[in-house]
């Protein structure tokens, strides 16, 4: 009984994060808020939504919202390649899927080993939650629920109640 107690305690002191890049650096994404990785398909553009809103695609018969992660985040735009990959998450209530630069693994990290992101660093980005330290490297942890603001949030909900933007 004891060893299933401490696997408990483990668990809930370390963070299960599937790593990913973004141009230079490298972020980390709670597993339970990835349903799938898929490799970058053809993506349908949608007249009239914000830059980083890539389009829509069919997956398995669902249509999913896809956000470029680069353009979010501001960052120079690239061409697609072999690497690409877009992640399926739900946010705020729904399924969308992110594009990144590569998927590089999983990885299990402590807790003890996060620490906030530094306030002058960072100005407007609340889906920050920390800095991971995981052997030599420094992981960015995404809050996927916060990467999208309210307005923005309302723009998805009209995707999946009418297959196009207010």
């Amino acid at each position: 009984m004891r060893g299933v107690f401490m696997q408990e305690v483990e668990s809930i002191n370390e963070l299960q994060l599937v790593v990913f890049s973004l141009a230079t650096e490298e972020y980390g994404l709670l597993i339970t808020k990835v349903q799938e990785i898929n490799r970058i398909v053809p993506i349908t553009k949608l007249p009239q939504t914000p830059n980083f809103m890539e389009g829509i695609i069919n997956l398995r018969g669902r249509v999913i919202p896809i956000i470029d992660l680069r353009k979010r985040f501001q960052l120079k735009v690239s061409d697609y390649d072999e690497d690409t990959r877009i992640i399926i998450v739900e946010v705020a209530g729904q399924t969308v899927g992110v594009i990144v630069d590569a998927v590089t693994e999983v990885v299990c990290l402590s807790k003890a080993l996060v620490e906030p992101p530094p306030p002058s660093f960072i100005l407007d980005a609340e889906y920050v939650d920390g800095i991971g330290k995981f052997d030599e490297r420094l992981l960015i942890l995404l809050n996927i629920d916060k990467i999208l603001t309210s307005q923005e949030e309302i723009i998805l909900k009209q995707f999946r109640q009418n297959g196009e933007p207010g």
